[in-house]
């Protein structure tokens, strides 16, 4: 079976990653890989050797599994690079509990922040004070309490923390890549897009 064309979700690469004998969940790599590909444009390359590391494999195990691990960056960089402001970060869904979503989330803020943190003072320092803050925000949900009760209140909160994730990722992709995405507004030059997702 082709990943080519598929989605892939959460579960699709937490499957790849059972196949190699890792536990762990891809929300962590998912994070590293938003931020490196806004800050450096991970290579494919660089991407495959990066997540054989994580695994602690030389290679992966078949052609399949290589194709799904680049087609899980290439989903990434499409969205990320998108007019559509498409992008969703990779994280457990409404079949997972609350839990093991916020647990999700805050591992996927613990990547992305662990390769912003790599970068220098000078190019932080040209950031705009929006990336910036919202940046600070994305430490509280790295830190933040992920035992939840199962109820509604929770679950709206931890969409609001989602969504802040992923207007992050997509804000430091946009900054690092002026004038990526070419957002389609013919009478607003500014750029200021006010759509609902």
């Amino acid at each position: 079976m082709s990943l080519i064309n598929e989605h892939l979700d959460f579960s699709t690469i937490a499957d790849l990653f059972l196949l190699h004998g890792s536990l762990q969940s891809p929300a962590f790599l998912d994070g590293r890989l938003a931020a490196g590909l806004g800050l450096h444009d991970i290579s494919a390359e660089a991407w495959l050797t990066e997540v054989c590391e994580a695994l602690g494999v030389e290679q992966p195990k078949d052609p399949a599994s290589a194709e799904g691990f680049l087609g899980w960056r290439r989903q990434a960089l499409d969205a990320l690079s998108a007019a559509e402001l498409n992008y969703e970060p990779l994280l457990p869904d409404e079949l997972f509990s609350l839990t093991e979503q916020a647990r999700g989330l805050q591992e996927w803020s613990q990547g992305f922040l662990e390769v912003v943190n790599e970068v220098g003072v000078d190019t932080r320092n040209a950031w705009s004070a929006n990336l910036r803050e919202a940046l600070d925000d994305l430490e509280a949900v790295a830190v933040m309490e992920v035992e939840l009760d199962d109820d509604s209140e929770n679950e709206n909160d931890l969409f609001a923390l989602a969504e802040h994730a992923r207007m992050v990722a997509m804000l430091l992709y946009t900054e690092q890549h002026p004038g990526q995405p070419q957002v389609d507004q013919v009478e607003s030059p500014s750029g200021s897009a006010n759509e609902e997702h």
